[in-house]
């Protein structure tokens, strides 16, 4: 079956199957903030209040009560969902609601926003031996290894992780996006190695796995001046080449957390302008298959 790419905007959802595209009714003039496969199933988080599940035809499942939702990630359980203020809910009869053990984990009173505001939830993963890593922006990363009863931090707050990403095969690959560059973890993330070689800049903000690849974003900062594609194999050392073969030469905003997805050879990522590219071998080539979206806001493959 082909795979499909989901493109979550600031107004609405749109599906791109080969070389169409279309809008999905349903989500018309709506922000979908967040997206997750699991499964045959997608997660979805629309204008930050309410959680959706494709499975075969989009069905709303229930509203998010508090701060605002900011991202979703599936478990076998069902899906566990970010928010603004660092918190994490889980879905149950009664709804989404709070995981207490992840009020009280420890260092939780130095995470922060730089700009003042208190920290968010901004990226989850889960392993495929059930760990689920959970990255606070700026709290770094905490990790759990028995569904959510208790958690562990794993990196320094002070790396400013803005994705943490669970290798699709291998449970002891854990991956970050981070403003002091690429982050690989060997051991499930008990510890990490940062890369920066190859980079024209080291602040990063998106990273997938495509294949025997690994694709991120990096930029000149939190503004997004000269922002580019890179890759680099994942067994291959830790040096990163440019993706240029079908991109311009920058990009003047960042490509954000949540806008690079990959499965196997089939990349995409999407832009605050609303274009999309996709890459058919792991990011080496690529091609510019829509534009004029509103701000894409997430994307993945299905």
């Amino acid at each position: 079956m082909e795979q499909r790419i989901l493109v979550g905007t600031a107004a609405g959802l749109w599906e791109l199957a080969g070389d169409v595209s279309r809008p999905v009714e349903t989500f018309a003039g709506r922000a979908v903030t967040a997206l997750a496969p699991a499964g045959p199933k997608v997660w979805g988080v629309v204008d930050g209040t309410e959680l959706w599940v494709l499975d075969g035809t989009w069905t709303r499942l229930a509203a998010v009560e508090g701060p605002p939702a900011t991202c979703v990630a599936g478990m076998g359980s069902g899906p566990l969902i970010g928010t603004e203020q660092a918190h994490l809910l889980r879905l149950s009869d009664a709804g989404p609601t709070r995981i207490e053990s992840f009020e009280t984990v420890e260092g939780r009173e130095a995470w922060y926003q730089p700009w003042g505001d208190p920290a968010d939830v901004r990226s989850i993963a889960v392993a495929r031996d059930g760990a689920v890593h959970v990255n606070v922006h700026v709290g770094g990363v905490v990790r759990s290894r028995d569904q959510g009863a208790s958690w562990t931090p794993t990196v320094d707050i002070e790396a400013d992780v803005h994705q943490v990403l669970a290798h699709p095969a291998r449970p002891e690959i854990v991956l970050l996006a981070s403003a002091e560059g690429f982050g690989l973890s060997r051991d499930g993330g008990d510890s990490y190695q940062f890369a920066t070689a190859g980079l024209h800049a080291h602040y990063l903000r998106a990273v997938a796995v495509a294949g025997e690849h690994v694709i991120i974003s990096a930029s000149a900062g939190f503004h997004g001046r000269r922002s580019a594609i890179y890759r680099k194999r994942l067994d291959g050392g830790m040096r990163f080449e440019r993706c240029a073969d079908g991109l311009p030469k920058w990009f003047d905003d960042n490509i954000d957390t949540a806008c690079l997805a990959a499965v196997g050879g089939l990349a995409v990522f999407g832009t605050g302008d609303g274009r999309v590219f996709r890459s058919l071998d792991a990011g080496e080539h690529w091609e510019l298959v829509v534009k004029g979206l509103p701000s894409v806001g997430c994307v993945v493959v299905a």
